[in-house]
């Protein structure tokens, strides 16, 4: 039968090259000279430091440019809160990795809600999509392209 999976995923490499190139555009930029500024990549976290809140959002910004021509949705980063001590002020961004169990319930009702003839299953982070035709699946594909979810999807493991 037929069937494929719905995953959020994030190219970690791509992330690191992205993070690389926002810290070298960093180092070129007039208003950051004599700046204690910088990026730093742990797991699945951006660290960026600062000495004002001002530089801190230019950082953001620089970091959402370099995903962007990456190739990477910036809808993926979760923004964490500042954290100030002394001069230095502190975010951390996350990238969101998988499918929540919330947006998974709604797009197994957004699925079923279209008549299609499918099963859509949660398994973990992902979502499995079985049908007995190809075309079916592919309606399926189309229907969730077509509207804009919190986070970006891929469709892989399409199997006949």
């Amino acid at each position: 039968m037929p069937s494929f999976d719905i995953v959020s995923e994030v190219e970690m490499n791509e992330v690191r090259n992205a993070v690389e190139n926002a810290s070298r555009e960093l180092t070129t930029r007039y208003d950051f000279r004599g700046v204690e500024a910088s990026f730093e990549l742990n797991d699945n976290k951006v660290k960026l430091e600062a000495e004002a809140d001002m530089q801190l959002q230019q950082m953001r910004d620089i970091l959402r440019g370099a995903l962007i021509k990456r190739g990477i949705d910036v809808r993926v980063l979760d923004a964490g809160s500042i954290n100030r001590t002394g001069k230095r002020h502190v975010q951390e961004m996350s990238f969101l990795q998988g499918i929540d169990s919330a947006l998974a319930k709604k797009l197994v009702k957004k699925i079923k809600d279209s008549k299609i003839k499918v099963q859509a299953s949660i398994q973990g982070e992902q979502l499995r999509v079985t049908g007995k035709k190809r075309d079916d699946l592919q309606q399926v594909i189309a229907l969730l392209r077509a509207e804009e979810q919190e986070q970006p999807l891929q469709f892989n493991n399409f199997r006949d």
